[in-house]
C-alpha cells in the first residue's frame, strides 16, 4: 500500500493542473476573440467623420446624385414633302396645351392650337410637336427641354427656327420655358398666360434682349386677367427687348387662342425670325 500513489488525489491534481494551464493560455485565446469583435464592430458600425457642430453660422456643402426617367407622349406633325434623308431642315413649332387637355389620351391635345390645324393643309411648312402633360401635373421645363433635345436629334429640325407657343396653362409654360432658356427659341407666342417676374434672372440677359415675343390675351378673360400678359410684356421691355408686342382681343374671353391661331400672320411672323 505504501508503494502505490493515491488514486483519490489524481482528479484533484489534474484539475489544478488544468487551471494552471488555462491561466497561461487565457490571454492568447482572448486575443483572436478581441480581434474578431473589433472587426465586426468596424464592419457593422463604420466610423463616421463628424463635422464640428458649434453655435454660430458656418458654411456647409450638400451633394446628391439622383437618377430619374422622363416620359412624355406627344403628337408629331410632319409637313408635306418632309424627307429625313435630305439636307433640308424644317422649322419647328413646339406647342403646349392647356389644363383641360392633360391626361393619358394624347389625342385630346388636338382640341386647340396648331394640332387642330387640318393636316391636309399643303402649305403648312412646320414640324409640329405637341406633348401632353399628365393629369394633375403642370409643365416641367426639365421634361420639355429633354423632349426638345430628342426631337431635334431625331427629326430634320432647323434648330435656328424653333418656335414656342402655348395657351392658358401652356401660356404660363411658354413664358416659363421661353424666359428660362431664350437661347433655344427663335420666337415665342404665349396666349392667355402669365409668368413670374423672377424667371429672367436665371437666363442670359443678352439672349432675353433678342427674344421676339408676341403675346395674346382676351380683354374679358375671367380666368387669367389680361394684366398678367401686360405685366410680362412690360418686364421684357424693361430688360431691353425691343421685339415684343401684345395683341388684346377686346371682346374675347379666355379662349383668345381661337382667333390667334387662326390668324395666318402669326405663322408668317414666326418664319421671319431665326436665332
Amino acid at each position: 500500500m505504501f508503494g502505490r500513489k493515491s488514486l483519490a488525489n489524481e482528479p484533484l491534481n489534474a484539475l489544478n493542473q488544468f487551471h494552471h494551464t488555462m491561466k497561461k493560455l487565457t490571454p492568447l485565446l482572448a486575443l483572436p476573440l478581441l480581434i474578431s469583435l473589433s472587426a465586426c464592430s468596424s464592419l457593422n458600425h463604420p466610423t463616421l467623420t463628424k463635422l464640428p457642430q458649434t453655435a454660430g453660422q458656418t458654411a456647409q456643402k450638400f451633394s446628391v446624385t439622383q437618377t430619374r426617367t422622363l416620359l412624355a407622349d406627344y403628337l408629331l406633325f410632319l409637313p408635306k414633302g418632309y424627307d429625313a434623308s435630305s439636307d433640308k431642315r424644317w422649322p419647328l413649332i413646339f406647342f403646349l396645351h392647356g389644363a383641360g387637355e392633360r391626361g393619358s389620351d394624347v389625342w385630346k391635345v388636338t382640341a386647340h392650337g396648331p394640332p387642330k390645324i387640318d393636316t391636309t393643309e399643303t402649305n403648312f411648312p412646320f414640324i409640329v410637336v405637341s406633348p401632353q402633360c399628365p393629369a394633375g401635373k403642370i409643365w416641367s421645363n426639365d421634361l420639355l427641354l429633354a423632349l426638345l433635345d430628342n426631337v431635334e436629334k431625331k427629326y430634320a429640325v432647323d434648330t435656328h427656327r424653333v418656335y414656342l407657343t402655348g395657351l392658358s396653362m401652356g401660356g404660363f409654360g411658354t413664358w416659363s420655358l421661353g424666359l428660362s432658356h431664350p437661347e433655344r427659341f427663335a420666337a415665342i407666342a404665349p396666349m392667355s398666360g402669365g409668368g413670374s417676374l423672377i424667371m429672367p434672372y436665371g437666363a442670359d440677359r443678352s439672349e432675353l434682349q433678342t427674344l421676339p415675343v408676341w403675346a395674346f390675351h382676351g380683354g374679358k378673360d375671367p380666368v387669367v386677367p389680361v394684366e398678367e400678359s401686360e405685366r410680362m410684356i412690360n418686364l421684357m421691355k424693361k430688360i431691353g427687348d425691343q421685339d415684343v408686342k401684345l395683341t388684346i382681343y377686346p371682346d374675347a374671353q379666355h379662349d383668345c387662342w381661337e382667333q390667334a391661331y387662326g390668324n395666318p400672320e402669326l405663322y408668317a411672323w414666326f418664319l421671319r425670325h431665326s436665332r
